[in-house]
């Protein structure tokens, strides 16, 4: 495995993180002002172990995840929408998140069926 290049278990494991990240950003962005929330893909990636853990239990965890993950969308309010939080030096919308969110995963969801 090239170190510059993630395995299929480490794009999932990125796609767990992102979900992560976003669980805070859709929650937070709701009731603080502008809060910021960002990460190091890389250091969370390889610091979860993702290639060591067994295939079955990061699938089961980016299923569970992303269900919750849409049961919160689901339930935000539209007014809360236009409420933002600062990604590196960005300010975006909640909206402009879940937006982002369903992209990103798309774009790594069929990475890892190319692979």
């Amino acid at each position: 495995m090239s170190a510059d290049k993630w395995s299929k278990k480490e794009i999932l494991g990125h796609l767990i993180d992102s979900a992560t990240n976003n669980h805070h950003r859709f929650v937070r962005g709701q009731f603080e002002e502008h809060p910021e929330i960002s990460y190091d893909q890389n250091n969370w990636n390889k610091y979860n172990y993702y290639q060591q853990l067994d295939i079955q239990q990061l699938i089961s965890f980016w299923t569970v995840y992303n269900k919750q993950l849409l049961a919160i969308i689901r339930e935000i309010p539209t007014a809360n929408l236009i409420r933002a939080c600062m990604i590196g030096s960005n300010l975006v919308t909640i909206e402009f998140l879940i937006n982002d969110y369903v992209k990103h995963l798309a774009h790594h969801l069929k990475q890892i069926v190319e692979y």
